[in-house]
């Protein structure tokens, strides 16, 4: 995924179908500068984790 689209994601209040490892995720924050997204399982609020933009995949 790239940049620009993971922010517009994040930034919606709109729920949209993104996964990371065939896991449904929720993009809380994107820099843009590493290309990493602070992310964390739908089902699991408390196991946030900084990951790659292109793991993220957008259904």
């Amino acid at each position: 995924m790239n940049a620009q689209r993971a922010q517009e994601i994040a930034d919606s209040p709109v729920m949209v179908n993104v996964t990371y490892n065939g896991m449904p995720i929720y993009i809380q924050h994107v820099d843009e500068g590493d290309e990493t997204a602070r992310i964390y399982p739908l089902d699991q609020p408390e196991n946030e984790q900084e990951v790659s933009l292109n793991s993220l995949t957008e259904h």
